[in-house]
């Protein structure tokens, strides 16, 4: 059942970037070789001017070894892992930097260091991530949001969680972006809280003239299938034709984007927005056009 299909980068977000490009970055704790290459090929993009961060002699050498010179670059030799995220928040803090770019750290460590109050790199705004979907290089992308950063998030929260994808879905060429507000169910039913908080959540959205289509709850099938919505009778802007899947929680969320990777062959970019700068937090185990792809996603955003 797992996928062999090869995981490609999607061309239109690249093309995006480029616009923009290159963009200030810092990579955090470099010192391993899928950091380093998806790095090398950003810069070959002409997407980002990088500052890598970690064992300046294992990053020398891992560059070494794929044949790319970086002594052009700046190094910050700190070899101890958990240190490398507050001198990278602290450059972005600073405007050394315009992106943060994770590397081989845990997420959690790096994330807080960049909610260190002190650094003012959160404003109003929520933090939120998105997944920016593909399959192939010039697919339509599915955007789902939040399911690395926010665990089961509140309804004011979500409104955030919204919010952010909107904009970015705006910023890749989605004008008025259809967003399905994610639970099991079409009805609003006292058992199932993810319908309760969809409907309000498709009620506020509407109060605010939030520039997007909002629906919810909806479930899955009737998201993304206009086969299944009409089957079903259901009747809507976003049925069959979403955009953005606002989901219930982690758990849904991260599990939807992991199964497209592993059973589909999706390319999943991915980007903390909602900050004063984009925080890429790809999971270690991502692949080299994954990690270009996220990259992208952030410059884009920015």
């Amino acid at each position: 059942m797992l996928s062999n299909k090869e995981i490609v980068c999607p061309e239109q977000l690249i093309k995006l970037a480029k616009t923009k490009g290159p963009i200030k970055v810092v990579i955090v704790n470099a010192g391993k070789a899928v950091s380093i290459e998806s790095t090398k090929q950003a810069v070959e993009e002409g997407l980002i001017d990088p500052i890598f961060i970690g064992d300046q002699k294992i990053i020398e050498g891992i560059a070494k070894d794929i044949k790319w010179d970086i002594s052009n670059f700046e190094i910050i030799h700190e070899p101890i892992e958990n240190n490398t995220a507050p001198i990278a928040a602290r450059m972005a803090s600073e405007g050394k930097v315009k992106i943060i770019v994770k590397g081989h750290i845990h997420t959690d460590i790096l994330m807080k260091a960049v909610l260190k109050r002190d650094l003012n790199l959160i404003g109003k705004k929520r933090l939120s991530h998105v997944w920016h979907m593909t399959l192939d290089k010039n697919d339509k992308p599915f955007i789902i949001t939040d399911g690395a950063l926010n665990v089961l998030p509140k309804l004011e929260t979500k409104m955030h969680i919204l919010k952010n994808s909107v904009d970015f879905a705006k910023r890749i060429g989605i004008n008025r972006p259809k967003v399905s507000v994610l639970s099991a169910t079409e009805e609003v039913l006292e058992s199932v809280p993810s319908s309760l908080e969809a409907k309000e959540l498709t009620q506020r959205a509407k109060k605010e003239n939030i520039d997007a289509d909002v629906f919810g709850p909806m479930a899955f099938d009737n998201s993304v299938s206009e086969k299944a919505a009409q089957i079903k009778g259901i009747k809507n802007e976003v049925a069959g034709k979403t955009d953005i899947l606002l989901v219930p929680n982690v758990e849904a969320g991260n599990g939807l984007v992991k199964m497209m990777i592993y059973f589909m062959g999706a390319c999943a970019a991915g980007v903390v927005v909602g900050g004063k700068v984009p925080v890429v937090i790809t999971s270690r185990a991502d692949s080299a056009p994954a990690r270009l792809a996220s990259i992208a996603a952030a410059i884009v955003a920015l």
